[in-house]
């Protein structure tokens, strides 16, 4: 479960980004997570939930996470698709020489603090 991992990755970015700021509290984390990243997000929330009993300043933090979308880019045709919906193989030329463009992501978009 490489979500925990993550989210201790995060809740240490929260705490820094708190402590150069002098910020009181985090109100709102925006995490972009791409559509392949593998990040599987009920997990994910479940420990973002557990570690904030655990850490005063995001104690009431709110977690929004938004999906980025798989997007493929094909050497051969120069054309991106939807890579969930297409895979690895380019849907206009038939190529493999294809690779991933944005969807494995996994971003702090937004800090919203008091």
């Amino acid at each position: 479960m490489h979500e925990m991992g993550i989210v201790l990755h995060m809740v240490k970015t929260l705490n820094e980004t708190a402590k150069e700021n002098d910020l009181k509290r985090i109100a709102r984390v925006t995490l972009e997570v791409g559509e392949v990243s593998g990040i599987m997000t009920d997990l994910f929330e479940d420990c973002f939930d557990y570690f904030k009993a655990k850490h005063p300043i995001i104690s009431d933090c709110k977690l929004v996470l938004k999906t980025i979308p798989a997007v493929t880019w094909c050497n051969s045709c120069e054309k991106t698709y939807e890579t969930v919906r297409y895979g690895r193989t380019c849907p206009y030329c038939g190529s493999g020489e294809t690779w991933l463009l944005t969807g494995n992501e996994c971003v702090i978009k937004e800090i919203e603090a008091e």
